[in-house]
């Protein structure tokens, strides 16, 4: 199947929001630090008016998005899901390449710890680790792992 990329706009924050949630609820290790109405508020109201949030396509669905953000100078990965019906078919990789491959600088991202197949995909696309946190500085008070991807890794 083909996947397409697009830029998200108002219209797709219900299921944006859906996915992260069944995505997040699949995280036992991490549990979620709103509630299902705060997170679409949060969709709707926040993440997708400040722009940069792109998802895939795939057999006429919305089957994951990717959000980035500049802060402090640096690109960020802000959020990168992909709905449990369209994983290991090419979703991470192309929302990836989309937002931050192609990229001329330096991106970051932090994902948890415990969350070992999101890691092995990072690093596979070039990102390297940087440093481990004690988790003091998410709202889910979970370990996290700093990861960094350079231009210069490009596979």
């Amino acid at each position: 199947m083909t996947v397409s990329i697009r830029m998200a706009g108002p219209a797709d924050a219900e299921t944006l929001a859906d996915i992260y949630l069944a995505c997040r609820r699949a995280m036992p290790y991490a549990p979620l630090a709103h509630g299902d109405a705060a997170v679409h508020a949060w969709f709707a109201n926040a993440l997708l008016p400040a722009g940069d949030v792109w998802l895939a396509e795939r057999g006429g669905e919305i089957a994951g998005f990717a959000a980035c953000s500049e802060q402090d100078g640096l690109l960020w990965l802000d959020q990168l899901y992909v709905g449990a019906g369209h994983r290991n078919a090419g979703i991470g990789r192309a929302l990836l390449e989309r937002g931050v491959l192609w990229q001329t600088r330096a991106c970051r991202l932090h994902v948890f710890q415990a969350n070992a197949g999101a890691r092995r995909f990072y690093e596979a696309h070039g990102f390297k680790l940087l440093s481990l946190g004690d988790g003091q500085d998410n709202e889910e008070r979970c370990p996290d792992a700093l990861y960094q991807w350079r231009p210069d890794t490009k596979e």
